[in-house]
């Protein structure tokens, strides 16, 4: 037996009186004596099977009104139009074939109508991404990240897959996870950050790498997760950051607008309106953010300190007030970045780094790099490191390195953004942070 000739989405008046075969879950159930309504749901949509106990083989309708909430089923039938079914049309069932029963009770209400806190939802996540609106949630995703690919394809970028087991880390060791590697310790990846500039030595010149990174942070906010996805680009022989960001907007730009038409009806189900995105972003140094935050009575930042969640958060407000969400901010203090970035030799107290922030809160963080090796060790001399521990990534220096710059951004916290959700932990199929390992 074919368990599915059709998709939901695909049942449409045309099909008026065909023969076709769904499959599914049994979203929801509705008795009226002599007439079953059955909602049939798959990962398109919802369709109605109605089943008339008169017009029925008494076993089959038995077999109807015994199937529990979420048992999985493939029924075969005919399309029948009917404007008063969810979509203008409904099957008439000749067969229903009861692949899997689902256990009751539920541990949560699939349909949404009754309120499921996150942990319950988390603990359950497999029930919980039958949900419609949770399952856009990875639609949405999915196109993001499929079109950022693609156009990062169209400016030429190769994609590569770095060690995801490394010696030592690139962000300082304060949030690294330590592993056994055999006879030694070794580290989850925070970034692939020093493996993307060492390729900038090997002539690809523009590398792409999309995968998992690990950070751990003892954060329990509604932005912070254990593991992430991070889309991460190197670009060599720029003349500055400025290439970089530039290449960051129109890339992101033109994701943003096919998520924007292409999910159009995702967004509209989820009452989300993506408005369009125009290039170039603004620029904010870091000094005028200081200035900005500090006029604005609500926080204050001293110079040279990182900006804080709050401070971020009053910057966001004071941009979204001038009609910007997505806006650069540049020209940080020298001695907050990491050892890679490089230092503005004319202004040494300030560098070639920038995040990019969208409405309020650091989606990426990027810079020029410095591919000088002498200057790199001083670098990371100054920052306290041991540059016996990084001998195979300074080697990658000693022989001919060309300008080079990149950006890491976090496609969960982009998620969480434009479809204004909640809690990060929302954006990920099965989240890790401090108190969850399982599912």
């Amino acid at each position: 037996m074919v368990l599915r000739t059709k998709w939901t989405c695909e049942l449409t008046e045309a099909l008026d009186g065909k023969a076709v075969n769904v499959a599914g879950w049994v979203h929801s159930k509705r008795n009226l004596g002599g007439i079953r309504f059955l909602l049939l749901r798959d990962k398109t949509g919802i369709i109605q099977v109605t089943a008339i106990k008169k017009k029925l083989e008494p076993e089959l309708f038995a077999t109807i009104a015994s199937l529990s909430k979420e048992s999985v089923v493939s029924v075969s039938g005919q399309v029948k139009k009917n404007n008063q079914a969810p979509h203008g049309v409904e099957i008439i069932p000749e067969t229903v074939t009861v692949l899997n029963p689902a256990d009751t009770p539920l541990p949560l209400d699939v349909t949404g109508k009754v309120h499921a806190e996150l942990d319950t939802r988390l603990d359950n996540r497999v029930v919980d991404l039958r949900r419609q609106n949770v399952t856009r949630v990875f639609i949405i995703k999915d196109a993001l990240l499929a079109e950022f690919r693609r156009k990062c394809d169209d400016e030429g970028f190769v994609e590569v897959h770095t060690p995801k087991i490394v010696a030592a880390g690139a962000e300082g060791g304060s949030t690294l996870f330590p592993i056994a590697y055999f006879d030694r310790e070794a580290y989850l990846a925070q970034s692939p950050q020093l493996y993307k500039q060492m390729l900038m030595g090997s002539g690809l010149d523009r590398i792409l790498e999309i995968a998992p990174a690990w950070r751990a942070e003892k954060s329990d906010t509604i932005r912070h997760l254990s593991e992430f996805i991070s889309i991460d680009m190197e670009m060599a022989f720029i003349e500055s950051e400025e290439d970089v960001m530039g290449m960051l907007e129109r890339v992101l730009a033109h994701a943003l607008e096919h998520v924007r038409t292409s999910c159009s009806l995702q967004l509209e189900e989820m009452g989300v309106e993506l408005p369009e995105v125009s290039i170039p972003f603004p620029r904010v140094t870091y000094s005028e953010a200081v200035e900005l935050i500090n006029a604005s009575s609500e926080t204050e930042v001293e110079w040279g300190e990182d900006l804080s969640t709050e401070a971020e958060k009053v910057l966001g407000k004071i941009m979204a007030e001038k009609g910007h969400d997505l806006y650069f901010i540049t020209e940080y203090p020298s001695r907050i970045k990491p050892f890679y970035i490089m230092v503005n030799d004319e202004r040494p107290e300030v560098c070639r780094a920038f995040d990019l922030e969208f409405s309020g809160m650091e989606i990426t963080s990027g810079g020029q790099r410095e591919h000088r090796h002498d200057v790199l060790i001083n670098r990371m001399k100054e920052q306290g490191l041991d540059t016996s521990d990084f001998t195979f990534y300074l080697d990658a220096f000693r022989f001919g390195m060309p300008p080079h710059g990149g950006l890491g951004l976090g496609i969960e916290r982009v998620v969480q953004i434009i479809l204004d959700v909640k809690n990060i932990r929302e954006t990920v199929l099965f989240p890790r942070d401090r108190s969850r390992l399982v599912p």
